[in-house]
């Protein structure tokens, strides 16, 4: 058997979440059957981490074995999936990596993009949280830069969720407005809280709006409280947009086939 990493995106508007589910239509069941269709033999996916209904990603990574050696190298499998996959998921890239590599623990840090329309625009109704009260972007920005000093993020936190840790290693987080009616909020972290991302722009948005300042953040975070916190926002904003892994798993292939040739 030979383990790969298979690199997609997808559109999640019409998706119940990347996670397999009865009788739904999910991202990880579309692929899995597209990928049994094409290998003739059962494949089971095991993603990066889930993505809740109506969330999109721009880079997702999961990985699977297959009895065929090198599948990496076979140049029409990407367009046969394609091919059968609907138009809402593109598969961009397979490699073939370490036999104990892992999708998601192995995965050193992960991008997501949240991204608010302030102007009305019908193409993007599926693809952005529409608000259209004006957002002090500078204050939003002077919280954002405060996320990076902590580590625990209950606060942000799905109530009952299971999650054995709510600490999490936050490398970035800042606002973009690209001043054509669309702002973007970029976080970058270890791992992230189911429902942390939607929960932590919730926050910013009432800073944005003047509800408290900038500062009231520390204290939100602190309390450990999500009823502290501002609302979640709507799924359709949230993108998942990279994942990062150790060099030595995603050049791999490379590496296997120089150290043969010596």
């Amino acid at each position: 058997m030979s383990r790969y990493f298979i690199e997609l995106a997808y559109k999640g508007t019409f998706f119940y979440g990347w996670q397999l589910q009865p009788n739904k239509p999910t991202v990880q069941g579309d692929i899995e059957r597209a990928l049994e269709m094409v290998l003739r033999e059962p494949v089971r996916l095991t993603g990066a981490g889930r993505t809740d209904t109506g969330v999109h990603a721009i880079h997702f990574v999961a990985h699977f074995d297959a009895t065929r050696d090198n599948l990496n190298v076979d140049t029409s499998l990407i367009g046969k999936l394609n091919g059968i996959l609907t138009r809402e998921i593109a598969i961009h890239r397979i490699i073939a990596v370490p036999p104990d590599a892992h999708a998601r623990f192995d995965a050193i840090s992960r991008t997501y993009h949240y991204k608010i329309a302030n102007k009305k625009n019908p193409f993007r109704n599926d693809l952005a949280y529409h608000l259209y009260r004006p957002l002090n972007i500078e204050k939003m920005n002077e919280a954002a830069a405060m996320l990076p000093e902590y580590n625990d993020f209950t606060s942000f936190s799905k109530l009952h969720g299971n999650a054995k840790t709510n600490m999490c290693n936050l490398i970035n987080a800042v606002w973009y407005d690209d001043r054509k009616g669309e702002l973007r909020f970029e976080i970058t972290a270890n791992r992230f809280l189911r429902n942390m991302v939607r929960a932590i722009v919730g926050t910013m948005i009432e800073i944005g709006l003047a509800k408290y300042p900038p500062d009231e953040l520390r204290n939100i975070i602190l309390k450990k409280d999500r009823a502290v916190a501002g609302m979640s926002v709507p799924p359709q904003g949230l993108y998942l947009a990279k994942i990062e892994y150790p060099e030595e798993i995603i050049k791999y292939q490379y590496l296997r086939n120089t150290n043969t040739q010596r």
